[in-house]
């Protein structure tokens, strides 16, 4: 990394829900600051967001998902409890296809490897052929809540389950740096750090009615993902042992997969759904990536 050359980079996006909106910002950070991002390795959200960096339709994700407001979430919900799934994923699905657009992984610019489980066989599948959708279709696949994906007879689902930090991918990249991005960090207060102001998208006036319909979404939501001991239900019981679960695998991936460098996401600063907060959590990721890596930077334009 001597001189003004560009670093290489394989970066590692991990899995954990609305928190990997993070990955938006710390991604828009190293493009500002001159990183050749050549390899991406992603499970569940990281492999959905580094998908579409590498298919290079970012931008369009990212003005869709700062738009979301929670009644807008819970819209894009459609509840089949029959499929293997509380949401059976079709409109989320059908939304993310026509955003993304298509592609094939070996087409791409950027090597890329979505991670899943194969659950009959109990073992991760690295996905870097075919189609990118239908690789991050699987690998976004969230046990009791996203219908199970049939892959060449092999039922995929989530690839945090066994690899919320998928390292291993990277290992062969000849790259000057591996990065790699953990969404069950140590929990803090991040209100500082996510304090942006929400986007203009969100600012639309609507008539009382609207206004009403809305604030009743809003609040069936809210009550929908509520997390107080006294109410917990089903869905609390399901979110907080996958989130337990993934803070215990992902220790044991970085002891055995050792990065170059690892940004730490709070595993409290979002919940799974809170895909309408987009803007704090990309403002954190921004701010964690500055915080890890600005150093880098700073060595590089020194003297």
């Amino acid at each position: 990394m001597s001189g003004q050359s560009r670093p290489t980079v394989a970066l590692v996006l991990g899995s954990g829900g609305a928190r990997g909106l993070a990955h938006i910002g710390i991604l828009r950070w190293l493009d500002e600051h001159g990183f050749d991002i050549r390899v991406i390795a992603g499970s569940s959200i990281g492999a959905l967001i580094g998908g579409f960096y590498a298919a290079g339709t970012l931008d369009i994700y990212t003005r869709w998902v700062r738009a979301l407001r929670q009644a807008d979430v819970l819209r894009l919900l459609d509840f089949a409890f029959s499929r293997g799934g509380l949401i059976g994923g079709d409109r989320v699905m059908q939304t993310l296809e026509r955003l993304l657009g298509d592609a094939n992984i070996e087409d791409l610019p950027i090597r890329y490897t979505a991670v899943a489980t194969d659950l009959e066989n109990q073992k991760e599948i690295w996905l870097q052929r075919g189609s990118l959708f239908h690789a991050i279709r699987a690998s976004i696949s969230v046990p009791a809540f996203f219908a199970p994906v049939t892959w060449r007879g092999r039922v995929l689902v989530d690839g945090g389950l066994l690899n919320p930090i998928p390292i291993a991918p990277t290992m062969s990249a000849h790259t000057d740096l591996t990065i790699a991005v953990n969404l069950s960090g140590e929990p803090r207060d991040v209100s500082r750090e996510t304090s942006a102001a929400p986007p203009e998208a969100n600012k639309v006036r609507n008539n009382g009615y609207e206004d009403r319909i809305k604030a009743f979404l809003d609040e069936l939501l809210e009550r929908f993902t509520e997390r107080d001991e006294e109410s917990i239900n089903m869905y609390n019981v399901i979110i907080r042992s996958i989130d337990a679960m993934q803070v215990t695998i992902a220790r044991f991936k970085q002891a055995a997969y050792t990065p170059d460098h690892v940004i730490d996401i709070p595993a409290n600063a979002a919940r799974l759904l809170e895909f309408h907060r987009a803007d704090e959590m990309i403002a954190l990721g921004y701010a964690e990536a500055q915080r890890v890596l600005g150093p880098l930077v700073a060595r590089r334009s020194g003297p």
